[in-house]
């Protein structure tokens, strides 16, 4: 175990929050709430973002940028997205500072510079966005628009954790307008498999892909499907969200067209999104009591490459050999890097990149030069072998995949060794604070229901997955009908 690093079985929480600092990817801020995402964590956060980029990209979508502050007025124009976001709103109302009089080394809010309308910083840009839409739609012609925007935004959360829970993150929100209810449907089922498929084949995360019920929605959608992962703790976590808006932002904005048969037509919309959350996610799913463990589709660095020497001599020796195996590996689109610093020891590198994750570590000294040979070792699973030199590029190319996938099956064992069906509301609480997990369950389908479960048991709703079998069943909490069961667990 890492020094200093806390064992996930005694204290999750605790772990979690350690090893984002000592694996070196944020620190909280001078700011209350914020976070400094460092060099190493934001590498990890630019794959995930290129890598979603690109499929934005491959489904049509145009990346653009929209302003931070959103005029109340738009801000409160949709009703139900701005009573959902209300508490969590920070707000601008002046704009310019002063030297105190009394004090002339404080600057104090100059009370003659009031806005004529406060600002809201957006915690999400439905409303500046669909007021832009208005002047960008005239007609069927104009349709559809394919909007992303990679941005920041602010939810004045009372309670912060690191990638988790913050009052400033990072994410992307997708805003598309179309000319029929169909074509939304299918964009919003479209932009969640786009998120399940990246989760599932780079973060190496199993999801679960489902519904949110009328209590759990995004404010102002009409429907929201999301994708759900579980951590190691047992806690559930949204890794995504895709909603269907039908026309409620045009209706509020008055965004309409001039269909093909000449009818005036309110546009129909989507919004979609992920954030710096999901690196809460990745750290969750799969690091261990020794660190980080990286799936190699997003690790910084997929190899490391530590050379074992006595003098510098043997260091140029080593350096030479390096050169073109590092040439070799990265033809193979492998990332490499060649642990050349001469103030830290061997054990102390190992130690480190341990911690931060890397997949694979080669270690070459002079006896490996003489027999041609590596030695490897495997993040994942500690397991270390001599390979000959002349193999080693088709070695590592090929664990990148083994690798991959070992991550993504030790995951969906787990989550899937933890969704346990219940029957009565007993067994259901037995199973949330012994075996934690995913309970399927009877329910319902009443709002009050949920809301009691929830109160009773801090477990919500998480999802009525996809394709859902439809059976016979009696609520687990009230013992009325039901036609389905749907997922509970305590969350993030």
């Amino acid at each position: 175990m890492a020094k200093g690093l806390p064992k996930r079985s005694e204290d999750f929480s605790k772990w979690y929050n350690e090893l984002v600092g000592m694996a070196d990817l944020a620190e909280n801020s001078g700011v209350r709430g914020c976070m400094v995402i460092k060099p190493y964590g934001y590498a990890i956060w630019e794959k995930m973002q290129a890598q979603l980029d690109k499929r934005f990209k491959e489904t049509g979508h145009q990346n653009a940028y929209f302003p931070l502050f959103v005029p109340k007025s738009l801000f409160e124009a949709e009703e139900k997205n701005a009573e959902g976001f209300a508490k969590e709103c920070a707000v601008v109302t002046h704009y310019r500072l002063k030297t105190d009089p009394n004090d002339p080394a404080k600057l104090v809010v100059d009370p003659s510079a009031k806005l004529e309308e406060e600002l809201i910083v957006r915690p999400t840009s439905e409303a500046i966005i669909w007021n832009t839409y208005k002047g960008w739609i005239q007609s069927y012609r104009d349709l559809p628009i394919l909007i992303n925007q990679w941005a920041n935004v602010v939810r004045w959360e009372m309670r912060t954790r690191l990638f988790l829970r913050t009052a400033e993150f990072l994410w992307q929100e997708g805003h598309t307008a179309h000319a029929t209810k169909q074509e939304a449907l299918d964009e919003t089922a479209k932009m969640l498999d786009v998120y399940a498929e990246f989760t599932e084949d780079f973060m190496a995360m199993p999801v679960i892909k489902g519904y949110k019920t009328e209590n759990e929605r995004f404010a102002g959608a009409d429907e929201t499907y999301c994708i759900e992962a579980l951590m190691q703790d047992g806690k559930a976590l949204q890794a995504g969200t895709s909603h269907f808006l039908g026309q409620n932002f045009a209706k509020a904005f008055d965004v309409k067209f001039t269909s093909k048969e000449g009818k005036q037509e309110y546009v129909w919309a989507t919004s979609w999104g992920v954030s710096t959350r999901l690196m809460g996610a990745l750290i969750m799913t799969h690091s261990d009591d020794k660190g980080l463990v990286l799936p190699p589709n997003l690790a910084p660095n997929q190899v490391v490459i530590v050379p074992i020497y006595k003098s510098d001599e043997q260091l140029e020796e080593i350096s030479e050999v390096v050169k073109t195996l590092m040439s070799d590996l990265k033809s193979k689109g492998v990332s490499v890097k060649f642990d050349n610093r001469t103030t830290y020891r061997p054990g102390a590198k190992f130690a480190q990149h341990e911690l931060q994750g890397v997949p694979v570590r080669l270690a070459i000294g002079p006896k490996d030069l003489e027999n041609g040979t590596v030695e490897l070792a495997r993040r994942d699973t500690f397991t270390k072998e001599v390979v000959n030199m002349d193999a080693i590029v088709d070695k590592v190319v090929g664990l990148m995949t083994e690798i991959q996938n070992d991550l993504h099956q030790k995951a969906l064992n787990f989550r899937d060794n933890h969704i346990t069906e219940v029957e009565t509301f007993e067994e259901f609480k037995d199973v949330l604070e012994t075996k934690t997990g995913f309970i399927s369950a009877h329910w319902d389908g009443t709002p009050e229901t949920e809301d009691k479960i929830k109160e009773l048991t801090k477990a919500t709703i998480r999802c009525i997955p996809m394709n859902n079998k439809q059976e016979d069943g009696k609520c687990v909490f009230t013992g009325n009908p039901s036609k389905q069961r749907v997922l509970f667990a305590k969350a993030y």
